[in-house]
């Protein structure tokens, strides 16, 4: 029977770029030493985009868990890097939605989080996919993309969360509804949307938005905000953060391994927080793609 314990040593690469990346590079250092992990290397990385060579190079090294810090984006980037690998997939939730953190089950505090790398387990989880491309949480289609292309870094450093609702207000107002095709296989779904969720977990952009999604189902969830109503999209998001009786009252969910995704007209995608793709696209359930650092 194979041990589910987590690996003494570790590397350490963090995105100095994210939300508390910077400030809490050091002090998340000192933290995982206290807490018994051997640090082999610890790295902060200034340039978002080398992160994903700098997680390669430390899982290259035999390095039997990468510890890795920053928001929904880095840990998506990177996390392509793990699959094949014996390599553990541990998080420090430094972002500003921390979606895939919260999926996990993660304390979304410094303190927490280390001491799940410390003494919690480790475990297979699925991710998702759009074509060949991995993700860990969450995919979307409609204004999510238009706001990640968009909105000020500094709206998004300082003010987080309600920083997104802000620009979110200001991009629905331009926004026009799409068509949706959604082939399983076997049944084609023709319908209007104002917004589509690919989930492997139950949340996207800190809220829990699907009762059906887990990480570990063997299943995507694909979520469709329906009707040309921009007034139902804001509702939905509103019921959905307030956990309403009726929060699921605009939304229609498809369940399975496999689709083939098409809009009218094409769409660009937000793959946990960064524009990646468009449609059409094939989205997939990888099953146990990685082993993470879980409670």
């Amino acid at each position: 029977m194979k041990n589910n314990n987590l690996p003494r040593d570790a590397i350490l690469v963090v995105n100095a770029a994210s939300r508390k990346g910077e400030e809490q590079f050091k002090e998340a250092k000192e933290k995982l030493v206290e807490a018994g992990i051997n640090l082999l290397d610890a790295i902060d990385v200034e340039n978002p985009e080398e992160i994903r060579a700098t997680v390669r190079q430390a899982i290259q090294t035999g390095a039997p868990m990468v510890v890795v810090g920053g928001g929904d984006g880095s840990l998506s980037g990177v996390v392509d890097e793990f699959v094949g690998t014996d390599c553990v997939f541990a998080i420090l939730p430094l972002g500003t939605a921390n979606s895939s953190a919260r999926t996990l089950g993660l304390p979304l505090d410094l303190e927490g989080a280390i001491d799940v790398i410390a003494n919690g387990r480790r475990k297979p989880i699925d991710l998702g996919m759009i074509d060949d491309d991995y993700f860990v949480n969450a995919a979307s289609l409609g204004v999510s993309p238009i706001i990640g292309e968009t909105v000020p870094d500094k709206l998004k450093r300082y003010l987080g969360r309600f920083g997104y609702l802000l620009w979110a207000m200001k991009c629905l107002v331009h926004f026009q509804p799409f068509r949706l095709i959604l082939n399983d296989g076997t049944t084609e779904h023709r319908l209007w949307s104002t917004e589509v969720r690919i989930l492997n977990g139950p949340y996207h952009g800190g809220l829990e938005l699907s009762d059906s999604a887990e990480i570990d189902s063997g299943q995507i969830v694909i979520q469709a905000v329906v009707g040309k109503s921009k007034l139902k999209l804001g509702w939905d998001w509103y019921a959905k953060a307030f956990k309403l009786r009726d929060r699921d009252a605009n939304t229609r969910e498809f369940t399975g391994a496999s689709f083939h995704l098409a809009t009218k007209p094409k769409l660009k995608i937000s793959i946990d927080g960064e524009v990646l793709a468009s449609t059409p696209v094939q989205v997939r359930i990888a099953k146990k793609a990685v082993e993470a650092a879980c409670p």
